[in-house]
């Protein structure tokens, strides 16, 4: 301990020995007669008058240096050089050298020149979780105020260069000179704001007076006379800066202007509105929610009052649309026994055709909408209960139908095996017996878009309970075939009836609805065996292919249904003018009721289907692998019929093939379909119970075929060991569309490509700054081929032929070109077209999209600072498609 300095020494320590004091506080020795405070002792007989000097630090000051420690008495001061460090409270200070003035319970601090003359060791002050990094510095013990000069620190994701720094206290700043910016280059970014004066209050906030932005150090007429930056972690409410533009048909906008709100820290809340100076408005509210461990979701509503042209103008026109968005989801682990999700997407058929506010490219594309919201709630026990709550929506955008359950209830008993033994497998025909029971009630509603939501839509609700028991057992039979046996027994109430009889008057059919209970039952057997048969050839393992195994299953079946009659009655048709013309129609009153009439016709029928696999065991190119290579020649082709036993005529159906021929192992699968018919044709086109090789034809009439395939492939593939990300087909594409980017890849309101595998502005930071010269260009591409074929009534007509494609190129680490688009072989044109360029500006990003042709022809330039905190430092501009009603 160091406690008084009577001598004035060097103490220069042994070549690799570490210095270390330590010292409770800096005494003023200004008076010799001033005791240690330290060590002042209390008197047990009587107490000294004099008072002990008071303590002048409140904590305890350590300090070390790697090279000397020289206390000056002269001075009053202290100096530690080399890796010095001084620690107060919850203050470290390190620097290369640190000068204490015990006089003015001050300390110094600066960097020092290393070998080659650069400054090095420049001070680091650091007191909680803010760290300052400045040329020099001044502190002031008792005051515990400081003055930093050229300090450098990162705030919020903010880098604050300050010329000279007044620390006030451990949560206020002020600083003179600033530069602050989000740039990863702090000594030369790419841009700045400058500032003269600022109040800085670290993890909080930034108050500045006059403030200019600076872009290549160049400054721009882009100021303010004060501003405001806030630096919280948390989320905080502000305003959202729209976005500005024209249409030809709604003049100038704004777009995407509104408030958001940090509700709290489960929810948030986002108000956005749209403005055209024709008068057209939008709004959208948004909000997403989240409890860790139970649930999380988000729910977007969106609606748009829309004016084509001017009023008083012969082409003006007048429309609202809107749409709702809901997804929520439960944690697995929140309740194993119970569950609820949603997922709904409704609203206007027309919304995302007509909408001038939809950067997704995907969702006008599709013509279909869908919900569903759904609570489920298993009970244990034996037997286990399942029960199902679920609503669901389906709409068709181009017919404006919509079909809703409202609700669909669903409750189901597990297997249950009576004749089981109490211990042990079940063996057998009689053991093995099992039945369920599975109940399923609807109220389902079918409407169009003009009606949704209306009395009318309710009006015609068909609502109906199904019960139903399946009885089914397994065995095996000769010790190879698999046999299963089921049978189904069904019963159906309904609430209401419909009646039909004929008006002689009126020369139509007359339906009467008759309101009230009533029910039907059915039943049907069924029995299927089938078996595997393994073919195996070996040409040694010396052969390049050293075996090849080809997997048989066939299959048989044979199915019931018996008539039920007794639940169909007639009405007659008469005719004036010969009576023996009157014709007798048969009805049921269960016709249009919510599960169907029950079938009148005996259906017996036997069904044949057989499987092939053929897999080849190959040598490996690898010379290191010591097993051989698998692959598969062909993948589950498979052919299957059925013979009608009940039937008077044309008792075969059409044989169905079906498989897919692997052309690249694990890449590219052609997938195939045909049908091929036994029977021919008369001159009406219409099949005749007449062999076709009987009229003069082939064995088999080819009637249909389909070949599809999909292959994604990428540079990565042709590197060493590269393989393209197999799953990527799989995987959510959250803007709508499709995974694979054939439709094009949309934009959020930020202007960031929604498809982010592919965004180079958030790949990670792999790429070596230190090459010159990037000789490997990364690519991707992604195909799509479908082609049918018709020819059941002698068309020979290929329906639909088309190839579609998207792909990316990295032309350079920060430059990304790419495109999607098709091209209908059939119609000779080309499909949906987006063309798409991105460039990585360092702290900005730059997109553009472009649409060239078809009734979307549109484009979408957007440039702005990639931080979120300054997301609203853009420029946003692009041109609407014209929209016809």
């Amino acid at each position: 301990m160091f406690t008084d300095f009577a001598v004035a020494q060097e103490i220069k320590p042994p070549q690799g020995v570490r210095v270390e004091a330590q010292r409770d506080s800096i005494l003023k020795v200004s008076d010799s007669l001033v005791p240690n405070p330290r060590i002042i002792e209390q008197d047990t007989i009587k107490q000294d008058t004099l008072k002990p000097a008071p303590v002048l630090l409140s904590d305890v000051v350590t300090y070390t240096a790697d090279d000397y420690m020289r206390l000056s008495p002269k001075e009053n001061k202290m100096y530690l050089f080399d890796q010095a460090q001084i620690t107060y409270g919850d203050i470290v200070l390190t620097a290369g050298l640190i000068i204490l003035d015990n006089e003015k319970n001050e300390v110094y601090a600066y960097g020092i020149p290393d070998s080659t003359g650069a400054y090095s060791q420049r001070p680091i002050f650091t007191q909680a979780q803010n760290t300052v990094e400045p040329d020099s510095i001044r502190f002031n013990f008792d005051s515990e105020k400081a003055l930093i000069y050229n300090s450098r620190t990162e705030q919020g994701g903010f880098k604050v260069l300050g010329e000279v720094t007044k620390r006030e206290n451990d949560s206020v700043y002020f600083m003179q000179n600033v530069r602050f910016t989000t740039s990863e280059n702090e000594t030369d970014p790419d841009y700045f704001f400058y500032a003269r004066k600022i109040k800085f209050v670290p993890g909080k906030k930034i108050v500045t007076g006059l403030v200019n932005m600076y872009i290549a150090d160049v400054p721009t007429p882009l100021g303010l006379p004060f501003g405001y930056f806030p630096l919280t972690d948390e989320q905080t409410s502000g305003f959202i800066l729209p976005s500005f533009g024209q249409t030809n048909q709604r003049g100038y906008f704004l777009q995407n202007g509104g408030y958001y709100f940090a509700v709290s820290d489960y929810a948030d809340l986002l108000v956005l509105g749209d403005y055209y100076t024709n008068g057209s408005y939008g709004m959208r509210v948004e909000s997403s929610y989240a409890n860790r461990y139970r649930f999380r979701g988000n729910v977007n509503l969106r609606y748009e009052n829309l004016l084509d042209s001017e009023r008083g103008f012969p082409d003006f026109a007048q429309r609202s649309n809107y749409n709702l968005q809901w997804s929520h989801s439960q944690d697995s682990k929140a309740n194993p026994s119970s569950r609820f999700s949603a997922s709904v997407n409704l609203g206007s058929s027309d919304y995302y055709r007509e909408s001038v506010n939809q950067a997704n490219t995907g969702n006008f594309l599709n013509n279909s909408l869908s919900s569903s919201v759904s609570y489920s709630k298993t009970f244990q026990g034996e037997p286990q209960v399942n029960v199902n709550l679920t609503a669901n929506h389906n709409q068709n955008t181009n017919t404006q139908e919509i079909n809703m359950t409202l609700p669909t209830l669903q409750a189901s008993v597990s297997r249950i095996y009576p004749l089981a033994p109490e211990f042990g497998a079940k063996k057998g025909l009689i053991e093995n017996i099992n039945f369920q029971y599975n109940l399923r009630g609807e109220n389902r509603i079918r409407t169009t878009d003009s009606l949704f939501f209306t009395p009318e839509m309710f009006r015609d609700a068909n609502m109906g309970v199904q019960h139903s028991i399946p009885i089914a057992t397994n065995f095996k039979l000769l010790k190879y075939l698999s046999v299963s046996t089921s049978a189904n027994y069904q019963e159906n109430w309904v609430f209401k009836t419909f009646d039909r009889s004929y008006d002689q008057v009126n020369r139509s059919v007359v339906i009467d609805t008759i309101t009230g209970f009533d029910s039907y039952r059915t039943y049907n057997f069924s029995t299927s065996m089938g078996t595997t048969i393994y073919g195996l050839v070996n040409f040694g393992k010396d052969k390049k292919i050293q075996a090849v195994r080809h997997v048989m299953r066939p299959s048989v079946s044979y199915n019931y249904n018996p008539a039920f009659d007794q639940y169909y009655d007639q009405y007659e048709i008469t005719n004036d003018i010969d009576p023996a013309l009157n014709e007798f129609v048969n009805y049921s009153r269960f016709q249009g009721t919510l599960f169907g009439a029950p079938g009148r016709t005996f259906a017996s029928s036997i069904g044949l289907g057989i499987s092939n696999t053929i897999e080849a065991k190959v040598r490996d190119k690898d010379s290191t692998a010591v097993e051989p290579k698998k692959i598969i020649l062909l993948n589950n082709f498979s052919v299957s019929t059925a013979y009608n036993l009940a039937g008077d005529s044309l008792r075969l159906s059409p044989i169905s093939l079906r498989g897919s021929i692997p052309i690249i192992q694990n890449k590219l699968d052609v997938n195939v379909a045909a049908n091929l018919d036994i029977y021919a044709l008369d001159n009406n086109n219409r099949r005749v119970n007449k062999l076709n090789i009987e009229n003069g034809g082939s064995l088999f009439r080819f009637t249909a075929a389909n070949v599809s395939f999909g292959y994604s492939f990428s540079s990565k593939d042709f590197e060493e060991g590269g393989d393209t990300d197999k799953d990527k087909d799989n995987q959510t594409f959250r803007g709508g569309g499709r995974p694979d980017d054939l439709f094009g890849k949309g934009t959020d309101i930020d202007g960031n490509f929604m498809d982010k595998e592919n965004d180079p502005f958030d790949k990670d930071e792999e790429t070596e700054k230190s090459e010159w010269y990037n000789y490997k260009i990364p690519w991707n591409l992604r195909l799509a081929y479908t082609m049918t074929y018709n020819n059941t009534a002698r068309q020979s007509e290929i329906t639909s032929h088309s190839i579609m494609f998207s792909g990316d190129i990295d032309l350079s680490p920060k430059w990304s070109v790419g495109g999607s688009s098709g091209f209908d072989i059939k119609e000779r044109g080309f499909t949906y077209t987006q063309l798409r360029f991105a460039r990585d500006l360092d702290s900005w990003r730059m997109n553009f999209s472009w649409i060239p042709f078809s009734s979307r022809a549109s484009w979408n330039f957007f440039i702005g600072i990639k931080s979120s905190i300054l997301s609203d430092i853009k420029y946003d501009k692009r041109r609407e498609p014209d929209r016809q009603l």
